[in-house]
């Protein structure tokens, strides 16, 4: 069913070039869709700040396919449809006793676009999104479904079909203590740093870099410990907001009272509008043995950050094999920049900051800003993906500019 769709992204800095918008409702609707396309690409929640969801062809929204949620005889697995948002799948799984291991600091987008791209939560021991992918459904260039288990089919970047539905890893539900901790010493970050994000299950420093002090989100179990002290700074005796100023009433529930996972994992309500809805983004993934580094550079650059800065937010995440996965092969540490929506003023910015964490292995997300894709040579599987997009999409119908400039750099003439 060809029909209206939304004309920019979540941020409303990209105005998608589609020559049409489609919203099938049946499978097979899609499938035909798919197979009479020249050129074609699905569109989760908008969420990306980057070009890797739009066209010159066709745009497709799963929102209307059937929903699916189905839970294996097991209990290890769930199988979602596309379109399913985090909040959604959230309480289904909480309902029947399960959950996710992690989630990203928003629960309003799409588990295919946010697995499609990488993106991730905070943990130590905690994986990106991807990682919980088991294998994909997915309409191929000639119209017919199949399914893929490929650690190297999961990051996909929408370009190697139209995902129709998932298979996740779930595990038993688990209750968890939200605490802020607030004037941290940017300086006793950097010495305690490995300290600091093993205080929870979760942990977050938020800062702008232009000050010497951060706050830290710290995300505990419940599980009769008392609350974990972070060294050098006092905890908050009220709700805090990521940005400074913003209502708190948005946040998930901090001072201790415990929830289940999905209501302190995120930090925002689903309910309510994330972060501070008018912004830009970046976010960058070095190599964990580059945190103290990376700290020292962007303090270094605070002046010229903090005045077109929203906030700035730094997590860790686990390693996993997934190949456009931004913690690919290594433990991470995760510099996310939340911007002003002014994009002059941010691109000299955003080129220092490239300047400064780009050499030190920095992979940027496939989802957010970046300037003339720089940092794509940091994902030493590129080239890999690239052969894989070839077999299965030999003609480029799932390819746009996005994937095109990826192909031209890495991996030999585009398609």
């Amino acid at each position: 069913m060809t029909t209206t769709g939304p004309s920019t992204n979540w941020a409303g800095n990209l105005a998608f070039g589609a020559r049409a918008v489609h919203r099938p409702r049946t499978l097979g609707e899609l499938r035909e869709l798919v197979r009479r396309s020249d050129r074609i690409r699905a569109l989760g929640s908008g969420h990306s700040f980057s070009a890797v969801a739009d066209t010159d062809g066709d745009l497709v929204l799963l929102d209307a396919l059937p929903t699916r949620i189905d839970i294996a005889p097991d209990a290890r697995t769930v199988t979602v449809s596309a379109a399913t948002r985090y909040a959604e799948l959230a309480v289904a799984l909480q309902s029947a006793g399960l959950a996710l291991e992690n989630l990203a600091s928003l629960p309003h987008i799409t588990v295919a676009g946010a697995t499609a791209t990488g993106t991730h939560g905070s943990g130590d021991g905690r994986g990106s999104l991807s990682a919980a992918v088991r294998s994909l459904e997915i309409v191929g260039a000639d119209g017919e479904s199949s399914t893929h288990t490929h650690p190297g089919a999961v990051v996909h970047l929408g370009a190697l079909g139209i995902v129709t539905a998932l298979t996740l890893d779930v595990v038993p539900t688990f209750d968890l203590r939200q605490y802020v901790h607030l004037g941290l010493a940017l300086a006793d970050y950097r010495t305690h740093l490995d300290e600091i994000h093993a205080a929870g299950y979760s942990v977050s420093l938020f800062t702008d870099w232009g000050s010497d002090t951060g706050r830290v989100w710290v995300k505990q179990l419940v599980d009769g410990s008392p609350a974990t002290a972070v060294p050098g700074a006092r905890p908050a005796d009220g709700p805090q907001h990521p940005v400074p100023g913003m209502p708190t009433v948005n946040c998930t529930p901090q001072l201790g009272a415990p929830g289940p996972w999905h209501e302190r994992l995120p930090h925002f309500r689903p309910e309510f509008t994330p972060s501070s809805g008018a912004e830009l983004q970046s976010e960058f993934l070095l190599p964990r043995a580059a945190a103290g580094p990376a700290v020292a550079e962007l303090r270094a650059l605070g002046p010229r950050l903090a005045p077109v800065l929203h906030i700035s937010e730094v997590r860790t995440v686990a390693a996993d094999d997934r190949w456009l996965s931004p913690s690919y092969g290594r433990a991470s540490v995760a510099f996310h920049f939340t911007w002003k929506p002014d994009l002059a003023a941010v691109t000299p910015v955003l080129g220092a900051v490239e300047r400064a964490l780009l050499p030190l292995g920095g992979r940027p997300h496939w989802g957010k800003l970046t300037l003339a894709g720089r940092g794509a040579g940091n994902y030493e599987r590129l080239p890999d993906f690239l052969t894989l997009r070839r077999a299965l999409d030999p003609a480029g119908k799932f390819g746009n500019r996005f994937t095109e400039a990826l192909t031209d750099t890495f991996g030999g003439s585009p398609l």
